[in-house]
């Protein structure tokens, strides 16, 4: 096993400078976050694809494509996937077209990235909605043991920055339409990655630019928000936790929390794939213990807590000093032996990027599969 590359990464435009190969090289780069910025077309994104993997095959090219608002490839023959509140939507409806949909969906996402050459993205978001246009009627069994499930309440916090892009109200909803999602990516060769653990969307303020806090208990967070991530934890590959507090659990964020990550993800609700830090040059990520702290300090935190790749967003302009630092601290610093050994989170790594060849654009565009679930795509 090589060493372990915990470090997401970006660059500033369509093409590798020589800076950025330099710090693909780095043996701590484990992969590589694109944006809007680092699009125009087809062809240029397959071709940055390819040089990425020319510099090291196991780079795992990642992206932010969820659908909705949160899609960083629009154009060029992309298809304009839903946001995932019409799948809830939906589901009112008819469940059964519901699941079907969102099984399209997570295939025609997959195809058509891995097509152009990208491995992974960050989706399905498993946070609730608490707006007041959510779909709130379920239509789904019992919770399971006997558990309550609340459709919210009047006066419920409102998540700007989650609001549509969340499957529904109910987690029972949330969690057989990402199931059926999961079940598209999978076909078409691509992991998943649940976010935002336990849960970013009863919270108001926006982690990029405040530091939510949310005073609920465990117990109620458990048995609602965070209900997703234990009934799914043999389909989820990865996992994002939010850059929110939960102070009635830890004062750190979730990110940053052993309890939150080892203890509970892991130990309690049974999860044993990868952990992802959401962005460290968040507003949430960048004041831990009540003192703000420099990008080493908070990737440290994050590894140390139980993440096995920490992401460093939007920093790559200019000169891209933060990013250098990061690099430079994170080979200067120790972290501190966890229950696995290192080996394990590069494990982890690895397996998220695809096994199965992809299938190029041309021919995607003809495959019976793709062509079957565009017609299912609301």
């Amino acid at each position: 096993m090589s060493q372990h590359a915990p470090l997401i990464i970006d660059i500033a435009g369509l093409t590798l400078s020589k800076t950025d190969k330099r710090r693909l090289k780095h043996p701590l780069t484990g992969g590589i976050i694109l944006f809007a910025r680092n699009w125009d077309n087809r062809a240029q994104l397959t071709a940055l694809c390819a040089e990425i993997k020319k510099i090291r095959k196991d780079l795992l090219i990642c992206v932010d494509h969820e659908g909705g608002r949160v899609q960083r490839f629009k154009t060029d023959g992309f298809t304009h996937l839903p946001p995932m509140r019409a799948l809830g939507e939906l589901w009112l409806k008819d469940a059964m077209a519901a699941t079907n949909a969102a099984t399209a969906c997570g295939y025609v996402l997959g195809a058509e990235l891995r097509a152009c050459g990208v491995d992974f993205s960050f989706t399905p978001v498993l946070d609730l909605d608490f707006t007041d246009e959510a779909p709130t009627q379920a239509q789904v069994p019992a919770a399971p043991r006997g558990g309550v499930v609340s459709l919210g309440r009047p006066g419920a916090s409102r998540s700007s920055v989650i609001g549509d892009r969340a499957f529904a109200r109910d987690p029972r909803v949330v969690g057989l339409l990402a199931k059926s999602l999961m079940h598209g990516l999978l076909q078409s060769g691509m992991a998943n990655c649940g976010k935002h653990f336990p849960g970013h969307g009863f919270v108001k303020a926006d982690s990029h630019t405040d530091i939510p806090v949310d005073r609920r208990s465990l117990k109620a967070i458990l048995a609602d928000d965070a209900a997703p991530y234990e009934w799914l934890n043999t389909t989820l590959t990865s996992v994002m936790p939010a850059h929110v507090i939960y102070p009635k659990v830890d004062a750190r964020p979730a990110g940053f929390s052993e309890k939150w990550l080892t203890y509970i993800l892991r130990g309690q609700l049974g999860f044993g794939g990868a952990i992802f830090s959401d962005d460290l040059s968040m507003a949430g990520a960048r004041l831990l213990d009540g003192k703000q702290v420099s990008y080493t300090e908070a990737a440290m935190a994050a590894l140390n807590a139980g993440c096995d790749m920490v992401l460093l967003c939007n920093q790559s302009m200019g000169e891209g000093q933060e990013v250098d630092e990061l690099l430079d601290g994170l080979t200067q610093g120790q972290l501190r032996q966890q229950w696995e050994p290192l080996e394990a989170s590069e494990g982890r790594r690895l397996d998220l990027l695809p096994t199965t060849p992809a299938i190029d654009w041309d021919a995607l565009m003809l495959h019976p599969a793709y062509m079957h679930a565009l017609g299912l795509v609301p």
